[in-house]
């Protein structure tokens, strides 16, 4: 008998109407820039944020490539425009060791593609370290 009494709540929280208008329900949304769901994770709103801050950088690839571009310059572009980007709304983040890895990850991709690879001989090239 219990179980019937639970599937019948469970059916009923899948129909909601209001004034004769069915409600869908659903499992997350999107609310002044945060992603909300019933589970109150935020692994779903850090990957859409690295999602956002990755397409922040490739809209302005061609200044993160550029030469004529300082690294200081870039670095600037990077903690005014691609930053705020991926950490807003932080403060109310209750953080894990996965979300503080995937976000440092990020950074560290970021990092790499401003700082380009570094000449270690005269004719020798090599990527930076993640240490550096």
């Amino acid at each position: 008998m219990r179980t019937k009494r639970s599937t019948w709540k469970e059916s009923q929280l899948d129909k909601i109407t209001v004034d004769n208008k069915h409600i869908d329900q659903v499992r997350s949304f999107s609310y002044l820039g945060t992603i909300e769901n019933g589970n109150n994770t935020l692994e779903e709103e850090i990957t859409e944020r690295i999602v956002k801050g990755n397409k922040a950088f490739y809209a302005n690839k061609t200044l993160f490539k550029s030469n004529l571009v300082s690294r200081k310059s870039k670095l600037n572009l990077y903690w005014s425009v691609i930053r705020p980007i991926v950490v807003y709304g932080c403060e109310t983040w209750v953080l894990k060791e996965s979300i503080i890895q995937k976000l440092s990850v990020f950074e560290r991709k970021i990092l790499k593609r401003i700082f380009g690879p570094t000449k270690e001989a005269k004719v020798i090239w090599r990527i930076g370290t993640n240490k550096e």
